[in-house]
């Protein structure tokens, strides 16, 4: 029997669909299990967090996202030089704060999903779609999952966009944003310094400015400072070193280790 071309759409799609249906459902007996010991006490080691400053803003013709590097697990860093801008698509990319191990699964997922989309459609996704698959996710398990995401990127049909995908899984289209622990003390930087005829040059500095500012504030911020510039001819990644990072008018200038 021969399957029309439009029948074979409506069939895939209907498959990839059952597809993220299950990935939500398992999302949540997942977390729900880890959270609990064996004995049905909370582990009092609990997830490694991303205790952090994630941030994107947009200027004319592309976007900037920016972030710190630490991991933090309790009193303790896990990890100094996390990568928090983490590749959905060639065009986009994702700012994970919250659970390390919730974001890192739904960026995953969120992945696969687009690479489908991708094959389907013959084309770059739109950042539209990738952010509208993260808010899904992150909606259908809100009781399960603590994941603060921030989807930017550049497609020919809307240009650059930022998406803010806070915890509990609202979606809301913005020109800049900051996420994490280290925002509440940056928002008022934020507002007063941010504009729209920003240059490529000025916006990454705002980006960097901002982070390094959270994580003079934040002790759960800190390590190095992670940029990437998406436009029309590709994403650009820029690494501010520790030792580069600018210091705090009350901090104190560290020694670098040559200098021991």
């Amino acid at each position: 029997m021969r399957v029309l071309a439009g029948e074979r759409k409506v069939f895939s799609l209907a498959v990839l669909w059952t597809l993220f249906d299950i990935i939500c459902l398992n999302l949540e007996v997942h977390n729900q299990s880890i959270a609990m010991g064996d004995d049905g006490i909370h582990d009092y080691l609990g997830a490694v967090k991303t205790g952090t400053t994630i941030m994107a803003a947009a200027y004319d013709g592309g976007v900037v996202m920016g972030a710190d590097s630490r991991t933090s697990n309790g009193n303790f860093v896990a990890n100094r030089v996390t990568d928090k801008i983490t590749t959905l698509a060639e065009n986009i990319y994702i700012c994970r704060s919250g659970s390390a191990a919730d974001t890192q699964a739904l960026s995953s997922y969120i992945t696969y999903f687009l690479h489908q989309h991708r094959i389907e459609y013959d084309g770059l996704p739109e950042v539209k779609t990738a952010a509208m698959l993260a808010k899904q996710l992150a909606y259908d398990n809100k009781n399960a999952l603590q994941a603060g995401l921030i989807v930017a990127g550049w497609d020919s049909r809307n240009g650059a966009s930022v998406y803010a995908i806070p915890l509990g899984g609202t979606l809301i289209q913005v020109p800049f944003t900051v996420g994490g622990s280290g925002s509440a003390y940056v928002m008022g930087f934020c507002d007063k310094n941010w504009r729209s005829d920003f240059t490529r040059e000025e916006c990454e500095a705002f980006v960097r400015k901002t982070v390094s500012l959270a994580m003079t504030r934040d002790g759960s911020s800190g390590g190095m400072i992670r940029t990437l510039t998406i436009n029309e001819d590709g994403a650009h990644r820029h690494l501010t070193r520790g030792h580069e990072v600018p210091v705090g008018w009350d901090e104190i200038q560290g020694t670098s280790i040559a200098e021991i």
